[in-house]
């Protein structure tokens, strides 16, 4: 609704308010300003983040075929579910194939050292649970 309209329907002219809203508009600017406030200069708390050490990939294999594949759990849930069913999957289509299961150690980005050499040593490929 227009204020103009409102104004009549309650009896009173526009021009009553003309005045007084010109004057408030003055006395708005009459107020003392705040003194500006000095300027503050403020570093991050993080600070900068180490730089990303980049590994290169694992060589790939030209066959799973008779080859040793652990499995590894990293606790996301459903991940073992997951992990028996890719499992599953090689033992019936493909039987040469051996799979180990494991849980790892910590949580996703924690390191698992006694895992890692394990797979080192007896694994030939890893699949892992990591989720999302």
């Amino acid at each position: 609704m227009k204020r103009r309209k409102l104004l009549s329907l309650i009896g009173m002219s526009p021009a009553l308010l003309a005045g007084s809203t010109a004057e408030a508009g003055r006395d708005k600017h009459k107020k003392d300003a705040p003194a500006p406030e000095a300027k503050v200069i403020a570093l991050s708390p993080k600070g900068a983040p180490p730089p990303v050490q980049r590994y290169s990939m694992a060589p790939r294999l030209n066959t799973v075929e008779g080859k040793t594949i652990y499995l590894v759990d990293t606790g996301f849930f459903g991940a073992d579910l997951v992990l028996q069913q890719v499992a599953d999957w090689f033992q019936q289509n493909m039987p040469s194939v051996k799979t180990v299961s494991r849980k790892k150690a910590g949580t996703y980005p924690e390191d698992d050292p006694k895992l890692w050499a394990e797979i080192k040593a007896n694994g030939n490929a890893t699949i892992m649970a990591i989720g999302h």
